[in-house]
C-alpha cells in the first residue's frame, strides 16, 4: 500500500523545500509530488528532466464576438473588475477578467461567450530519485486548488502503476486552498517550521487545519539552535496540540550551498543538516511502517 506524507510549513521561508528534496534522496521506490503551483521550487533542487507536459484549464474568461456587439458599452460599465475596456468592439483582459458571468448575463447582443481558459501547466518528470508530478500556475490565475487536486490524483495514479511505496508532497505554505488540496487524503503530515515567535503562530494555525483532517501530524524544527528557548516552547506547543516531535535540524550553511549548486543536501553527506535529516526520515519511516 503507497503511503503518503506531506510536508507543510505554517509559513514560506521554513525551509519546507529543503527538507522535502532531502527526504526524497531517502526513502527508496517513491513519488515526488510539488503542490506548491503558485512559487514552485522543488525543481530548483531535483533538477526533474519533463517527459510529459499537459495545460491546465481552471477557469473560464470571458470573450467578445466582435460580429455580434453594438458597442453598448453596458459591459464596461457593469465590470467591477474593471477587466472590460470601451471600444469598438470592446477589450477583454484576461488578467483583470475574475470568469464571474456578469457581463455573458447582461449583454442584450448576446455577444460575450465564456470559454475554457489555460491557466497553468503541469509535468511528468524523472529524477534522480524517481516520477515527479510538479506544475506552475499562470501569473494572476485563480483555482491552483483545483490544479493541485489534479497533480496528487496523477501522482497516485503513477504510484499505482510503479507499486510506489511512498508519495512525498511539497505542500504549500500556509493554510489556504490549495493547502487543504494537499492534505485530502494524506497519511500523514511533517510540518518544518522555526524557532522564532512567527514559527510558533503560523504552526499553531496549521495545526488547526491538520486536525480539522484528523492526520497525524509530526513537527521538526528548522535551524533550532538559532534560538534553542523558542525551540523548546515550539516542542511543548506540539506536544499540547496533539502532534509529535519528528526531531531538530541544525543550522548549516552547506545547505544553502546545495541551493546555489542546483542539489540536496543530502549530496553532502558530512553536513549536519543532512544526518539531522536523515534521523527525521527513520522516524517517518517507522511511523508509517
Amino acid at each position: 500500500m503507497t503511503r503518503e506524507i506531506t510536508i507543510l510549513s505554517g509559513k514560506g521561508g521554513s525551509g519546507k523545500t529543503t527538507v522535502t528534496g532531502a527526504l526524497a534522496a531517502l526513502g527508496e521506490n517513491k513519488i515526488l509530488v510539488d503542490a506548491d503551483v503558485d512559487a514552485p521550487d522543488l525543481h530548483l533542487i531535483l533538477q526533474p528532466q519533463i517527459k510529459r507536459r499537459e495545460s491546465f484549464f481552471g477557469s473560464k474568461k470571458a470573450k467578445i464576438i466582435p460580429e455580434a456587439c453594438f458597442q453598448c458599452w453596458l459591459c464596461v460599465t457593469s465590470c467591477r473588475f474593471g477587466a472590460i475596456k470601451a471600444g469598438e468592439p470592446p477589450k477583454i483582459n484576461p488578467l483583470f477578467c475574475e470568469g464571474c458571468g456578469l457581463c455573458e448575463r447582461i449583454c442584450p447582443a448576446e455577444a460575450i461567450e465564456f470559454a475554457e481558459a489555460r491557466t497553468g501547466e503541469w509535468y511528468v518528470s524523472d529524477m534522480a530519485y524517481g516520477p515527479m508530478v510538479h506544475a506552475r500556475l499562470d501569473p494572476a490565475q485563480g483555482n491552483s486548488g483545483k490544479l493541485v487536486s489534479l497533480i496528487r490524483a496523477e501522482g497516485r495514479k503513477i504510484a499505482e502503476e510503479k507499486r510506489a511505496d511512498f508519495i512525498l508532497t511539497d505542500g504549500p505554505p500556509g493554510i489556504g486552498c490549495p493547502v487543504i488540496a494537499s492534505l485530502a487524503g494524506a497519511g500523514l503530515v511533517l510540518i518544518v517550521t522555526e524557532p522564532t515567535l512567527s514559527g510558533e503562530h503560523d504552526l499553531r494555525r496549521l495545526a488547526e487545519l491538520i486536525a480539522l483532517f484528523k492526520i497525524p501530524a509530526w513537527v521538526c524544527v528548522n535551524k533550532w539552535d538559532l534560538n534553542r528557548e523558542m525551540t523548546l516552547k515550539i516542542e511543548e506547543a506540539s506536544r499540547a496540540l496533539g502532534m509529535s516531535v519528528a526531531g531538530r535540524i541544525r543550522f548549516d550553511l552547506t545547505t544553502v550551498q546545495a541551493q546555489l549548486r542546483g542539489r540536496s543536501v543530502m549530496d553532502y553527506p558530512e553536513s549536519p543538516a543532512a544526518k539531522d535529516i536523515e534521523e527525521i526520515w527513520k522516524q517517518l519511516e517507522r511511523m508509517q511502517g
